[in-house]
């Protein structure tokens, strides 16, 4: 029997192709830099907000700030290893691993930023975790692509045209319609917005991925419109996403809009992938059950983490004077961060 499990393992490791591996890889380390940067481009809002105009209420003063723009470029070094990835691996695999940019933000903010995690939370990342390890285990291999035409037949087939009309239409409802009553106290307003654009931007970003990897093997893909297409939609996606980001973390606690923004960008990234790409199509029921399982094993750790950060705020302040004190602050709408204390009724 044991013989027959080894045999079986080392088929299914055969079957993984390198192409899946090198984007494995890349993932792995876009997360690692993206956490880090959430909690740096944090530390370089407050600092922006203490002398100037707050992200959350409109300001750009953040722009000066210099450590905002160590954040920022450690971002940037995580999403080019980002989109390498998407180059070489399906969405399925590679959005995912973004669970460890959660835990990394999270371990990070409650360090730095003091922004307590409670004992749930670490249970809440380790299933996080457990749930990407699931779906990357049994993610599909990626489609062999020939050309940037193909990858421009698939986006303009009617489903995807379909998916991508309704996900602009709601962005636009958000961002003129509700964002000005309740981006200030409701947390799924901002985050709903980077969402829904950043499923877009990951189809351009793996279409223009895959037409550079093509480039560089020897044929060239930058003679075809499509590709500065798919370039401008992803220009355009990732100024959306990054002002609106930024919004979310200057306005409510990290270690909440970490796990939330994850969540939603994932399962709205899979579903175009599943759209676009037809991933399933190349799966039997029980590879896509097992996945389905394990999203919801993430889903079940970003509540976890959702939920208790709230009781470790309120576990924190137990003496009379920080009692006091954080009574003073509630005074002036403020929370001992200078964060909105409202974001706690919309959590």
């Amino acid at each position: 029997m044991a013989t027959e499990g080894s045999h079986s393992w080392s088929l299914y490791y055969k079957g993984m192709s390198s192409d899946n591996i090198k984007g494995l890889v890349l993932a792995l380390s876009s997360s690692v830099f993206i956490g880090a940067s959430f909690i740096v481009k944090k530390k370089g809002l407050k600092r922006a907000g203490a002398s100037g105009i707050r992200a959350g209420v409109g300001g750009f003063s953040y722009l000066y700030e210099p450590l905002w723009w160590v954040g920022m470029t450690t971002m940037i070094v995580g999403e080019i290893a980002n989109f390498a990835a998407y180059a070489f691996a399906p969405a399925i695999l590679v959005t995912p691993l973004g669970a460890l940019s959660i835990i990394i933000s999270a371990v990070l903010a409650d360090i730095i930023l003091k922004e307590k995690l409670h004992v749930f939370g670490i249970l809440g990342c380790a299933l996080c975790v457990v749930g990407s390890t699931t779906i990357v285990l049994h993610a599909p291999q990626e489609r062999q692509i020939e050309s940037v035409i193909e990858v421009w037949n698939l986006a303009t087939e009617p489903g995807f045209l379909l998916y991508a009309a309704l996900v602009l239409t709601a962005a636009f409802v958000i961002v003129f319609r509700y964002i000005p009553q309740y981006g200030q106290t409701h947390i799924m307003v901002y985050i709903g917005v980077c969402s829904l654009v950043g499923s877009l931007s990951v189809m351009s970003v793996k279409a223009l991925g895959i037409a550079l990897k093509l480039t560089l093997s020897g044929t060239n893909q930058l003679i075809y419109p499509q590709t500065w297409t798919f370039a401008i939609i992803v220009f355009t996606c990732i100024i959306t996403q990054m002002n609106y980001l930024n919004k979310a973390l200057d306005t409510f606690n990290t270690a909440v809009v970490s796990p939330i923004y994850y969540v939603m960008f994932t399962s709205l990234t899979i579903l175009a992938s599943v759209i676009m790409f037809k991933d399933w199509d190349r799966q039997n029921a029980t590879q896509i059950v097992t996945e389905m399982c394990g999203f919801v094993t993430i889903l079940s750790g970003t509540f976890l983490l959702h939920k208790t950060k709230d009781m470790a705020d309120g576990g924190m302040c137990t003496s009379p004077s920080m009692r006091n004190s954080k009574l003073m602050d509630e005074e002036n709408g403020f929370g001992q961060e200078g964060i909105p204390l409202k974001r706690q009724d919309s959590l």
